[in-house]
């Protein structure tokens, strides 16, 4: 049945997602597998890091009262390799050979490095240091975390350094955010299985794998896909089967006013309709609503707005589940070759973009129609062109958005 729809803006459209509030939960994980999670609690450290006087290289320690009167000879008590320890007192006149990374006796001063001493000849426990140290070469204890003191805050995205300073403070799990469990349901006879023949009429399913790679990369768990045939009954099993067990459903084409597109009438029945037209190309009729208190977003199943429509709705969706701002970033731009296509609605264009000292010039990517997707491995940035009567012109400044991955 073809339904009258009332196209809001893009703004007005994102601006209804940001506004549906989210229950964020957490789970508790091992450090190891923590690796680009979110923190949702701050990690205090548990003890003082080092924990121990360290050496910053290799030499010899000695005490505060024999640094000076250079170059002079001292007696070698011993040798502290890596992991070792060190009681005994020292003595005026003592020196006790050290490692990188070695503990430091507490009554001494400073590490003179290696280069600056040389062998006593025939005193194999004798030592010439030759000049002393502008610095101690002494990590003292706590000067990288004192016990107690946050390491790393909240809301933080861990990533492999991160993942070091856990480590180094013996913490071996951390709170973090749950990702979003999103399912995946692409729709239409049209499409072909992974590895079936083609034939006339038939194509394959790309946005699939797009959208399942485009959600790892944003930290959403896609752990449910389909793809269905235009069978009203058995795509509307398959959804709220999906509803009640996921945070976010995405689906992929039936969304549009054809004969065989049943999503547009199961999002004016929902709980909560936020949209079902944005006054944009591509993708007019990306809609979105909330059942059972699960998101669900209906995208074009047209590759180059599928693509489009993700970027500007779904990837901040996910990155909210997880307390973060969406990692595209808006600038202004100059549109730098033509573009000749007029529209009734806004054009977020797939584009390129150069930036020079801070100047963002944005260049049309090749064919930018709604079904296209020759361009999608190469586009870097979506650019806007306004709805117009003419052309834009190049030089024109604009909004422009830069993608997070390439």
């Amino acid at each position: 049945m073809l339904t009258r729809r009332t196209p809001i803006s893009v703004a007005q459209a994102q601006a209804k997602i940001a506004a549906v509030p989210l229950t964020a939960a957490t789970e508790v994980i091992p450090t190891a597998q923590a690796n680009h999670r979110v923190l949702a609690t701050a990690v205090l450290a548990p003890y003082d890091y080092p924990h121990f006087r360290r050496a910053g290289m290799d030499g010899y320690a000695i005490l505060a009262d024999d640094d000076h009167d250079f170059p002079k000879e001292f007696t070698v008590r011993g040798e502290i390799q890596a992991g070792a320890t060190w009681t005994a007192p020292l003595r005026p006149g003592d020196a006790v050979r050290i490692m990188t990374g070695a503990f430091v006796p507490d009554d001494a001063s400073k590490v003179i490095r290696i280069e600056k001493t040389r062998p006593v000849t025939g005193q194999e426990n004798k030592v010439q240091i030759l000049t002393s140290e502008s610095k101690t070469n002494i990590t003292e204890k706590g000067t990288d975390g004192k016990k107690g003191n946050v390491i790393l805050d909240k809301d933080q995205e861990l990533n492999p350094g991160g993942l070091a300073v856990l480590t180094a403070f013996g913490i071996d799990q951390v709170t973090v955010y749950q990702r979003p469990r999103i399912a995946i349901i692409a729709t239409g006879t049209e499409l072909l299985a992974a590895g079936a023949p083609i034939t006339p009429g038939k194509i394959y399913n790309s946005n699939g794998l797009m959208l399942q790679r485009l959600i790892e990369e944003n930290g959403g768990i896609v752990d449910f896909t389909a793809q269905l045939p235009d069978d009203k009954n058995r795509i509307k099993q398959v959804l709220n089967e999906q509803i009640a067990s996921h945070d976010i459903v995405i689906t992929d084409g039936g969304v549009s006013v054809g004969d065989f597109d049943y999503l547009g009438d199961t999002a004016r029945n929902a709980d909560q309709l936020l949209f079902n037209k944005i006054k944009q190309r591509p993708g007019s009729v990306t809609t979105a609503f909330i059942q059972d208190h699960t998101f669900v977003m209906a995208l074009s199943g047209n590759p180059g707005a599928c693509f489009t429509g993700f970027y500007l709705y779904v990837e901040p969706l996910i990155r909210r589940y997880q307390h973060q701002l969406s990692r595209v970033k808006k600038v202004r731009a100059t549109l730098a070759a033509p573009y000749n296509k007029t529209n009734g609605f806004d054009r977020y264009l797939r584009c390129t973009y150069q930036e020079n000292n801070g100047h963002y010039r944005v260049y049309p990517n090749g064919i930018n129609r709604s079904g296209s997707l020759a361009n999608l491995q190469t586009t870097t940035c979506l650019a806007l062109i306004p709805h117009s009567t003419t052309p834009m012109e190049v030089g024109t400044e604009t909004d422009a958005w830069l993608l997070p991955f390439k």
